[in-house]
């Protein structure tokens, strides 16, 4: 009597379980934000009516009523059964798990937060506050994200894959929502020490939008000090922790102050050189300029300092950005003063917008060209390949490459405009106003590239010196392999000694007093002997000829045994 067999439930395929998991997450992504619209619709009729649920339309009531009739309990089901199979470490250490959960935990903050920070500055206005929705909002997004971040941090399972991201993802959102809202607070106090009370402080206070900029400002700082210190965001040490530091608190915070400063030059320049507006519209974009300026170079000096206790290449990829930004400043304050000299010369009637074209290209010159040069050092390159450091020829081609283009074009738009010109077209000023635009930027960006060239092939020599010079002292290679036929290929063996050798002309044969019939004419081994690898006889070989310097060298190898016999020059043939 035999027993029936057991059934065994073999494993879905990658592909399957690829694609299952996929489905799977999408549909609990897209439920769970159904639901939690669902309920944060029904929370805001509750607020508003109080103890009345259905008031004005009761059609309205019936898409959050599905939403959270429906989509909950699916949310619910599909969450379940997704929770279970996780006991499974190949669901816990697949990548849908860990995205999923990504996408979700960034999802469920930035609309948590923006509805908070709404309701918290709900009541800082003269007309009635609208409470209900970010309350209703808020609530449930809050919930949502405690809940991610509970299966984030769950000792049995968590995912395995993007750490990193969601620490990341929060500590970005923080940053830029309370160094965003921080410049327009300040911007606002600023504007009304420097050009008084504004026009609208005879419908609301004054100190009410500086006010609301500051409480967004402390929840930004407050989300952005939570992923961060926290939740550990500082400690990390990946490509992407790296990457999302140099992005957003290097290049963003960098263009930010860059850009104020060189606007705040402006204005300047503009108060001493052109009063051609009145002043009250000159000191307009002062205050933002200098918010923008305080607040960038506060953000980009920390996370300076950060960089400088990580790796080599994360110091030096800050400088380099920091350094390309201010490069790009320059060269279009290059490009700009171009075109208002261009413009002055051809249109000595309009030197007001002429004049303050040529400011506003000064003021970005002077900013840009000052932090480049303290940054990039153009008076201190490398002088020996040693002093190269790494990411600099990267950094050059790019920039090479990128003002190559922008030339590129902007010489096709100089050609179609000096054309446009030619064939009659008396509609676009005359010759010098339709290409002053676009040739200030081409002079700007041919000066960039060739400066930018120069340095690579400058770079290039000093790496090409100090490699070591290969001189090629064997001229001809004579194999003779001792290996059955079959057990390794001799055509491969040649072409590795050839390439060892710097080029030497190889001629194979095989022994004929050890079982071989002479070089057979294909590679190809013989069926039933598999081929051996020629790669280590290949490196014996070539540390065996590292010493030798006779231009012909008889090398004979088989299994176990190697010999290289340097060779004489032929002797005259002998006549008998």
């Amino acid at each position: 009597m035999t027993s029936p067999a057991a059934t065994t439930t073999r494993a879905p395929a990658g592909g399957l379980a690829t694609l299952r998991r996929l489905i799977l997450y999408v549909l609990l992504f897209a439920l769970v934000v159904i639901a939690a619209s669902g309920v944060s619709g029904l929370l805001e009729r509750l607020f508003r009516a109080s103890s009345v649920l259905v008031t004005g339309d009761p059609a309205s009531l019936a898409l959050p009523l599905a939403f959270t009739l429906i989509g909950g309990p699916l949310a619910l089901l599909l969450w379940w059964f997704a929770w279970r199979r996780l006991d499974d470490a190949a669901e816990r250490t697949a990548a849908g798990w860990g995205l999923y959960l990504s996408g979700m935990y960034a999802v469920s903050l930035i609309i948590a937060t923006t509805s908070l920070l709404n309701l918290a500055t709900s009541s800082i206005d003269t007309q009635e506050s609208q409470w209900q929705s970010p309350l209703a909002n808020g609530l449930v997004w809050a919930a949502i994200w405690l809940w991610h971040r509970w299966m984030w941090k769950h000792p049995a399972k968590p995912p395995t894959h993007l750490e990193d991201v969601r620490t990341l993802l929060g500590s970005v959102f923080g940053l830029l929502l309370g160094a965003g809202a921080a410049v327009a607070a300040l911007s606002g106090l600023l504007d009304v020490a420097i050009r008084g009370l504004p026009l609208s402080a005879a419908v609301e206070p004054w100190w009410f939008a500086p006010v609301r900029s500051l409480v967004w400002a402390a929840g930004g700082a407050l989300v952005w000090w939570w992923h961060w210190f926290r939740e550990g965001g500082r400690r990390l040490r990946t490509t992407l922790a790296d990457v999302a530091m140099i992005a957003v608190g290097i290049f963003i915070a960098g263009i930010a102050a860059l850009g104020g400063v060189g606007v705040v030059a402006f204005v300047l320049l503009r108060l001493a050189f052109d009063r051609s507006d009145p002043v009250n519209l000159l000191l307009e974009p002062l205050a933002p300029a200098i918010s923008a300026a305080a607040i960038g170079a506060v953000v980009w000096r920390y996370h300076r300092a950060v960089a400088v206790s990580r790796s080599t290449a994360t110091r030096r990829a800050s400088l380099l950005v920091t350094s390309a930004v201010a490069l790009a400043a320059a060269a279009s304050g290059v490009g700009v003063v171009v075109n208002a000299l261009l413009a002055a010369v051809v249109s000595p009637l309009a030197g007001g917008a002429a004049r303050t074209l040529l400011l506003g290209g000064i003021s970005s010159l002077m900013v840009g060209g000052a932090v480049w040069w303290l940054a990039w050092k153009p008076r201190h390159q490398p002088r020996t390949a040693g002093e190269i450091p790494p990411g600099r020829r990267i950094y050059l081609v790019a920039f090479f490459g990128v003002s190559a283009v922008v030339a590129l074009i902007t010489l096709l738009v100089t050609g179609y405009r000096v054309f446009q010109y030619l064939l009659g077209d008396v509609s676009g000023g005359s010759f010098v106003d339709r290409i002053r635009a676009p040739l200030g930027l081409l002079v700007a960006a041919g000066l960039v590239a060739g400066y930018h060239f120069a340095l690579w092939r400058h770079d290039r020599t000093l790496l090409a010196a100090a490699a070591p010079a290969r001189r090629r002292t064997i001229d001809q290679v004579t194999l003779v392999s001792g290996y059955p036929p079959g057990t390794i290929d001799v055509s491969a063996l040649a072409r590795g000694i050839a390439d060892a050798t710097g080029g030497a002309k190889v001629t194979a044969w095989l022994r004929a007093d050890d079982g071989g019939t002479g070089l057979p004419p294909s590679s190809v081994p013989a069926p039933g002997s598999p081929a051996a690898q020629p790669d280590e006889v290949i490196q014996q070989v070539a540390a065996a000829l590292d010493d030798v310097a006779a231009p012909h060298v008889l090398v004979m190898v088989g299994p176990g045994s190697l010999d290289v016999i340097p060779l004489a020059a032929p002797t005259p043939e002998v006549k008998g």
